[in-house]
């Protein structure tokens, strides 16, 4: 793989004036305030009790540890994101800020998010959070991504941690509830990728990044966000199931998951970028309303 010779140079150059905005971009701040939300739902859900400020510290640590995870995967991805019009305005390929640089400030805040959530925390929260920059750093980033479509399959573990740690933070336990939590999420980031994949793949492409569409082309990947959006039923039923979240929460997510299916299906029928467009964007308000119906579900449970 291998980029012209300006994109070379600006990988790899030194930056004449790296900006505070510049290392808050490092940490993918759009994607890291949906983890920190899922996390902080999972907090909130969690049987027991847990002061005030270290619940404050415990979304804190979640949400450094996920910028963490976003800043070392971009030091990696460095030389991808140079050729793909989507990342190449990113603080690395613009060469705002020195691969080096950007390596140390993600090493050293994944570091210290741990270590702080240990200390102040729980040990078994502050695993679990090691855990998941581990398995975004090595397992999708390094092993996954360039070489398998089923990257974002088993890849998107990485991102269902979040509303387990938090639950952890609380009860300093996993059970059958949080896992649950880690389920929608797990589920919900094949379709959810696989739809941007599908109107971006000629950037996946060029930058030799193995997604489905590349792969498998475009009809067996609307096959599978179909697939795996009937899926997004049954599972976001499961907190209502376990106990975990009421009636509120249940016909709320269930709206919610039929209209996920039904843009699926738009999809598959439609086989257009719109379609696809609108999935991917959907996809990102469906999550946010479904785990909020879960806060809204637990808080009126107290009211009513």
């Amino acid at each position: 793989m291998t980029t012209d010779t300006n994109m070379s140079a600006s990988v790899g150059a030194a930056p004449l004036d790296a900006a505070p905005a510049d290392y808050f971009a490092l940490l993918k701040p759009r994607v890291m305030s949906l983890v920190v939300f899922t996390g902080a739902v999972g907090l909130f859900l969690a049987p027991g009790d847990i002061h005030p400020v270290l619940a404050v510290v415990a979304v804190l640590c979640i949400a450094v540890g996920a910028g963490a995870s976003g800043c070392i995967n971009m030091w990696y991805e460095r030389d991808v994101d140079a050729i793909m019009a989507r990342t190449r305005h990113r603080p690395l390929p613009a060469g705002r800020i020195a691969p080096r640089s950007a390596l140390e400030f993600g090493i050293m805040l994944a570091g210290a998010s741990v270590m702080v959530m240990g200390v102040a925390v729980n040990w078994t929260a502050a695993a679990l959070l090691a855990g998941a920059i581990a398995f975004y750093v090595f397992v999708y980033t390094v092993w996954l991504k360039r070489r398998t479509p089923q990257n974002i399959v088993i890849g998107g573990a990485a991102g269902a941690f979040p509303p387990m740690i938090g639950w952890a933070a609380v009860s300093g336990d996993v059970t059958l509830a949080s896992i649950s939590l880690f389920a929608i999420i797990f589920f919900w980031t094949p379709p959810h990728f696989w739809s941007l994949a599908l109107y971006r793949s000629g950037d996946y492409e060029a930058a030799g990044i193995p997604m489905l569409p590349v792969v498998a082309g475009a009809e067996a990947t609307r096959r599978q966000i179909v697939l795996y959006s009937v899926l997004m039923l049954p599972l976001c039923l499961a907190p209502w199931l376990l106990g975990a979240a009421g009636v509120l929460y249940a016909v709320g997510s269930g709206v919610l998951s039929l209209i996920f299916i039904g843009g699926a299906l738009r999809v598959f029928v439609r086989r257009n970028d719109e379609s696809a467009r609108w999935m991917f964007k959907y996809s990102i308000l469906y999550l946010f309303l479904v785990f909020a119906l879960l806060v809204a579900d637990r808080a009126l449970s107290g009211v009513l």
